[in-house]
C-alpha cells in the first residue's frame, strides 16, 4: 500500500504548532511508518510536491505567505489549518490594530535596529499586506485544528483522522489554549 504523502509549512507566526508536532515523539515515528513526510521543517524542503494532505500553520501577513499558501492549496488534496494563527489569524493579526505603516515605523524607526532607522525598501523583500489574514481568507481550507498551539495529542489525532479518510472535527480534549 502506498504511503499517504503529507507536506507541512508555516507562514507568519511563532512555529509553535510545528514544535507540538515534534512533541509527538514516538508517536511521530509510528505515524511516519504510515506516511511520507515530503516537506516540513524536518525535511527542510521548501516547495512541496503534490500530496494528499497539506498542513499549514501561521497567518497570512505578506506576499510570500500568499504565494506559499496558494502553492500548498494547489498541491494538496486536503488542506488542514493548524493552530489559531492559521484558523483565525491569532497573534499576528494584532498588527491590524495599528496598521502596516505604524507597525513598520515602530519596528524599524522607533526601536533599536540594524537598518539605521529606516524601513527596508529592497524590492527583493516580500511586502507586508495591508492587514494580516487567516488562511481561509486566501484559499479554501478543508479542516481546522485551533489551539495556541494545539497539543501534540490533538495533532496526532487529526493526522490519524486524515489517514482514515475523515476530516477532523475537533471537540473537547482535542482543543487546548495555553
Amino acid at each position: 500500500m502506498a504511503k499517504v504523502k503529507i507536506a507541512t509549512d508555516w507562514l507568519a507566526g511563532c512555529a509553535g504548532c510545528h514544535m507540538s508536532l515534534l512533541d509527538l515523539d514516538e508517536e511521530l515515528v509510528t505515524i511516519l511508518g504510515e506516511v511520507e513526510l515530503t516537506s516540513s521543517p524536518i525535511t527542510d524542503l521548501k516547495h512541496p510536491p503534490e500530496v494528499t494532505v497539506g498542513i499549514v500553520e501561521g497567518a497570512v501577513a505578506n506576499t510570500a505567505n500568499i504565494n506559499t499558501l496558494k502553492e500548498m492549496r494547489e498541491k494538496c488534496q486536503i488542506l488542514l489549518a493548524l493552530g489559531d494563527c492559521a484558523c483565525f489569524g491569532g497573534i499576528p493579526t494584532m498588527r491590524n490594530l495599528v496598521g502596516t505603516e505604524e507597525a513598520l515605523k515602530r519596528a524599524y524607526i522607533e526601536t533599536p535596529s540594524t537598518v539605521d532607522g529606516e524601513v527596508p525598501s529592497d524590492p527583493e523583500l516580500c511586502q507586508l499586506l495591508d492587514r494580516t489574514r487567516a488562511c481561509n481568507e486566501v484559499v479554501k481550507v478543508d479542516a481546522y485544528l485551533p489551539g495556541c498551539p494545539p497539543s501534540a495529542q490533538a495533532i496526532g489525532w487529526a493526522i490519524k483522522e486524515l489517514l482514515e479518510g475523515r476530516l477532523p472535527e475537533p471537540v473537547g480534549e482535542n482543543l487546548r489554549y495555553d
